[in-house]
């Protein structure tokens, strides 16, 4: 009686909306009904530990906005051959202070063609690569109890093309045929491509493969075995809502929205960013609040970041919880390379200048690449020619730019537009890895504090940071990829490489990069979680600097006040803070500086706080 009861009252605050999009979308009021039942289904199974965490969260509902969240993301079989093995291995991850683990796909997909797993065979079994459905529910258990959230990814867009879905669809059962986007003839497909870009115009050019069994042509945005999903039909949407149910009631706490701006295809638009799918991620906000409002959303949208605010919704009605930090990413590699950090800066003012209801999860790297979509409008105000920018940061990432410290590798070039993406280890962009292949110390030295100083300038940003498994230990590109003939010609796999424990096991040893790196870090995430100036209720700007190398973020809160100062050259720079008086105490360096003049040496960082009235 209780749980129906506690469903009701959820119901009572959202189920009038939630039946008023679905109706608006759909008409089909027994969809709708089968929708309802479903949900007071599983809000009814949830387990008295998972109940008590939704009823926690309800009264805190910004819980993941707090100073301690710090999130790491990781292949379970690269990080510890499966789930079994990263069982035993969460005494690690608790050492690093993870409160957010984000863990690559690991729902069953085929092999070997998967796309690093976003292409899914069954939405609700673990793939045995992997570990087993039991392992995950073992592990959120275990997680909870340490206070780590678990993130998965939903991949909303598609299936693969050995889905369940797909094979009946083959057998020409109409029903599975009508959950995908399936025609005939190719007249209705080249309308379509007439305004819809194209993902990967090189290595999958166009949006639709010839099935030969149906004969049909179905639409498949990303790669010919993702067959993308008819989001116009409401048995998908339902299904697809069922399965992040099934995966929220085995103790799942956050769910990545993969791809979301695909969702939904009409013809004549570019089929990206329209208003239904709005629609279909306010349902999924009002779905999660009322079965299991422990759960959140995070989206992943790839946009200049003044277009990102439709994605969050209002205050009045939400949709996701929070986004990736892209542009910040972006901004922060180019001002590496560039040192010249008035494009980061600019980025930043527009963030800031976001609705409250913004907010980011900010990165260096994770399992994919560096898309340089840089301001262009920007850029040519800074008589900046964006395409010949574009070319040398990912030729100086590469490490074929005279005089680049950066080692890794180009994706997706295309000769003809000359756009390609970076990949490439943190560690191994910021010049540790050409200075270990070398020999030179000196070299590795400066990696080192390049790489603390781009997660130092992260760490700064507004919104909580996430860590890419092996950077906390300099780990560097992989390049035995390039030997496996099923991941040789993906250059992604540079960075997607097994966790080295022997090296992991150096972090206590002084004098070694892997205790450099996870010292400075460790200092870094300590301050972040007792400072208030990095509490949920900071104000958070950006500070000129009177250098374009010395970036700055001011973060106060009453009484207290704090300026992060990064310095992206090379060089050692005076900073200037204007309007900015007092003295101020270094917390890193323990030593007491005036704000109108900051010396900083190359690749420093400061953070530096006083008091204030308030």
């Amino acid at each position: 009686m209780a749980k129906t009861g506690i469903f009701s009252q959820r119901m009572l605050r959202h189920g009038e909306e939630l039946r008023e999009i679905y109706e608006e979308l759909y008409g089909d009021g027994a969809s709708y009904e089968r929708l309802v039942e479903m949900m007071e289904r599983y809000s009814a199974s949830r387990s008295v530990q998972l109940k008590s965490l939704d009823r926690k969260r309800e009264k805190d509902p910004d819980w993941y906005k707090g100073s301690e969240m710090l999130g790491v993301t990781m292949y379970p079989k690269l990080f510890a051959g499966g789930l079994k093995g990263l069982m035993e291995r969460l005494d690690y991850l608790s050492e690093q202070g993870i409160t957010y683990l984000h863990l690559m796909p690991l729902l069953k997909m085929p092999h070997p063609m998967n796309d690093g797993g976003y292409a899914v065979e069954d939405f609700r079994t673990v793939d045995e690569e992997i570990g087993t459905n039991e392992e995950l529910e073992e592990l959120t258990k275990e997680l909870r109890k340490r206070r780590i959230s678990l993130c998965l990814d939903v991949v909303m867009n598609h299936t693969a093309n050995s889905h369940e879905w797909a094979v009946r669809a083959r057998a020409g059962e109409q029903e599975y045929i009508d959950r995908y986007q399936c025609y005939d003839t190719y007249d209705i497909p080249s309308q379509f491509e007439r305004t819809m870009p194209q993902v990967f115009p090189s290595t999958a050019p166009g949006n639709f493969t010839w099935c030969e069994e149906m004969k049909k042509y179905v639409l498949t945005t990303f790669y010919p075995y993702q067959w993308d999903l008819n989001y116009h039909n409401p048995t998908v949407f339902n299904e697809m809502t069922e399965n992040i149910l099934f995966l929220a009631n085995m103790g799942v706490e956050i769910f990545r929205i993969d791809a979301v701006p695909y969702i939904w295809k009409e013809l004549g638009t570019n089929c990206r960013n329209l208003p239904q799918v709005h629609k279909i991620v306010r349902m999924l906000r009002i779905i999660l609040e009322t079965v299991c409002p422990a759960v959140i959303l995070k989206g992943e949208v790839v946009m200049a970041p003044r277009e990102l605010p439709a994605y969050f919704g209002t205050p009045e009605r939400p949709e996701c919880h929070m986004l990736y930090g892209v542009s910040s990413m972006v901004n922060l590699w180019a001002a590496l390379a560039t040192q010249d950090t008035r494009l980061l800066k600019q980025q930043m003012d527009v963030i800031h200048s976001l609705p409250g209801n913004c907010f980011f999860v900010n990165y260096l790297r994770c399992h994919d690449d560096i898309g340089w979509g840089l301001d262009e409008e920007e850029e040519r105000r800074l008589m900046i020619d964006p395409l010949l920018h574009k070319e040398y940061l990912y030729r100086f990432f590469e490490g074929t730019f005279p005089n680049s410290f950066a080692r890794g590798e180009l994706y997706n070039f295309d000769p003809v537009t000359r756009d390609a993406r970076s990949c490439g280890t943190t560690a191994s962009l910021c010049g540790i890895e050409k200075g270990g292949f070398e020999g030179d110390r000196a070299q590795v030295e400066m990696g080192i504090r390049r790489d603390l100083l781009m997660h130092a300038a992260c760490m700064s940003l507004e919104g909580f940071t996430m860590l890419s498994s092996g950077d906390e230990i300099g780990q560097v590109n992989d390049y035995s990829y390039k030997e496996n003939p099923d991941t040789a010609a993906d250059s992604r796999y540079l960075h997607r490489s097994p966790f080295n424990w022997e090296n992991a096991s150096l972090r206590d040893k002084p004098g070694t990069v892997q205790y450099e790196i996870w010292e400075g870090l460790k200092r870094m995430e300590a301050l972040r979680k007792k400072d208030p100036c990095f509490g949920k209720e900071a104000e958070v700007s950006t500070w000129d600097t009177l250098t374009p190398k010395v970036f700055a973020i001011r973060r106060t809160v009453p009484g207290r006040e704090m300026v992060c100062l990064s310095n992206f050259s090379g060089d050692p720079q005076r900073a200037h803070l204007p309007s900015l008086g007092g003295e101020y105490e270094d917390l890193f360096a323990g030593e007491r500086v005036s704000p109108s003049g900051v010396e900083l040496a190359p690749y420093q960082y400061r953070w530096i706080v006083k008091e204030t009235e308030g």
